[in-house]
């Protein structure tokens, strides 16, 4: 039977966003894991996903991206992805996902570009 791999790090950022550190596959098997992650996030709080250990993304990993895009709009704050590498950044690209969400190099980049006035 294969071991589908994904780790997820919840953490507060010291200037107030909440920080998900994805590692692994984000696909079909571990996909549920991540929206229940997003879900347990305070939706006051700017969102960052640090996809710099992500190793492979497919459909349903990009539809739980855009679920917390969703999930922060509606709450009133802003979503970005940090460290998206040559294949997840190109499948974001293909989809068109990159166009609405934005991409930094680190996390702090991110949390500074969501800031109010970053």
């Amino acid at each position: 039977m294969p071991e589908y791999d994904l780790t997820i790090e919840v953490r507060t950022h010291p200037v107030g966003a909440t920080v998900v550190v994805l590692a692994g596959e984000l696909d079909y098997h571990t996909a549920p894991r991540l929206h229940r992650a997003v879900e347990r996030t305070a939706e006051s709080l700017p969102l960052v996903l640090d996809l710099a250990l992500l190793r492979f993304c497919d459909s349903l990993g990009v539809a739980e991206l855009l679920f917390a895009f969703r999930r922060t709009r509606e709450a009133g704050t802003s979503l970005a992805l940090v460290g998206t590498g040559a294949d997840v950044g190109r499948l974001l690209t293909m989809t068109g996902v990159d166009r609405l969400l934005p991409r930094h190099d680190t996390v702090d980049a991110a949390v500074g570009a969501l800031r109010p006035g970053g």
